[in-house]
C-alpha cells in the first residue's frame, strides 16, 4: 500500500507537471530547465511533439543513472518522466492567459509544486536532475549550482532561437520553480539520521545493503524502561530520506527516529 501510495502521488504530481507545461509554459514559448527545456525547444522547432522528445533525451541519462544510483530512485524516474511524456501529448497546448509574465510565474509554481513532490517520494523529472547527481559523485560541486548552470545553457539555446524577451522570461519561471521545489522539498541537504532499535542487527543490514553508508552501531540503556537498545547513527542525503523512512517502519516500527539538518560533513561522505 505505501508503494502504491508513492506511485500514486508521483503520478498526479507529474500529470500536473505535464498540465503546467502545455497550459502555462509552451503557449507563450517559455521552456523550463534542462532535458525537458530542450524537449520543448525541440517541439517548437519540429513537427515532433515535445513529450515524444522528453522520453527520447532521457533514455541515455536514465540508462547511465541505472547503473550508478538507486535501482529504485531510477525507477520512478522512468515513470515520472513517461507519465508527463503522456500528458504532454494528449494536453492540449492552449493559453490560459494572454499575459506571459503571469504565465511564467504561475507556470514556475505549478511546476517546482509538481517536481518538488516528485523528488520527496524519491524520484525526479530525469534529465539534469540526473546528470547532476552523478557528477557530484565524482567532484565536489553543489548541486544546486550545478543544475542551475545546466538549466542556464535552455535559457541562452531559447534566447538565439527565439527571442531574449522570451529567454528572461525562461529564467524567471526557472528561478521560481527553483524556488518553490526548495519549499517542497530542500534538495540535496545533508541529514544527522539516529535510530534507537530493539532489530539493530537487521535494520543495519537493511539500511547498509539500500544505501551503502557506513553506520555506527552504539549500545543504548533505557532510562525510563532499564532496557538494552542499539543505537543506530549515519549521515544521509535528502534525497534518500524517503527510502530510509519506509526500511526503518518496515523493520521495527516501534523505533525511535531522529533527523535533523548537518551543517557541513568532513572526511569521508559518499556523494
Amino acid at each position: 500500500m505505501k508503494r502504491l501510495y508513492k506511485f500514486a502521488v508521483i503520478f498526479v504530481a507529474s500529470v500536473i507537471l505535464g498540465f503546467a507545461f502545455n497550459m502555462f509554459l509552451l503557449p507563450h514559448e517559455v521552456l523550463t530547465g534542462g532535458v525537458t527545456g530542450l524537449a520543448m525547444i525541440f517541439g517548437l522547432v519540429t513537427p515532433i511533439n515535445s513529450g515524444i522528445w522528453l522520453v527520447i533525451l532521457n533514455i541515455p541519462i536514465l540508462i547511465v543513472g541505472w547503473m550508478k544510483l538507486g535501482r529504485e530512485f531510477i525507477g520512478n524516474s522512468v515513470f515520472s518522466v513517461l507519465v508527463t511524456s503522456l500528458t504532454m501529448q494528449y494536453t492540449p497546448v492552449m493559453k490560459v492567459t494572454e499575459d506571459a509574465l503571469l504565465s511564467s510565474v504561475f507556470g514556475g509554481v505549478i511546476a517546482g509544486v509538481a517536481i518538488g513532490f516528485i523528488i520527496r517520494f524519491y524520484g525526479s523529472t530525469g534529465g539534469f536532475d540526473v546528470v547532476g547527481l552523478l557528477l557530484t559523485q565524482k567532484r565536489d560541486i553543489p548541486l544546486g549550482g550545478l543544475i542551475f548552470g545546466l538549466n542556464s545553457i535552455v535559457v541562452f539555446i531559447s534566447g538565439f532561437i527565439f527571442s531574449w524577451e522570451l529567454a528572461l522570461y525562461t529564467m524567471a519561471s526557472i528561478y521560481i520553480t527553483g524556488i518553490v521545489i526548495d519549499r517542497v522539498h530542500t534538495r540535496h541537504i545533508k541529514l544527522n539520521l539516529m535510530v534507537v532499535t530493539n532489530r539493530g542487527d537487521e535494520l543495519k543490514n537493511e539500511l547498509i545493503k539500500n544505501l551503502i553508508r557506513g553506520i555506527t552501531v552504539m549500545d543504548g540503556h533505557g532510562g525510563y524502561s532499564n532496557e538494552e537498545r542499539k543505537v543506530l547513527y549515519t549521515v544521509i542525503t535528502r534525497y534518500e530520506l524517503a527510502i530510509v523512512k519506509s526500511l526503518i517502519k518496515r523493520v521495527d516500527q516501534t523505533a525511535f527516529v531522529s533527523v535533523s539538518e548537518t551543517v557541513e560533513v568532513i572526511g569521508n561522505f559518499r556523494r
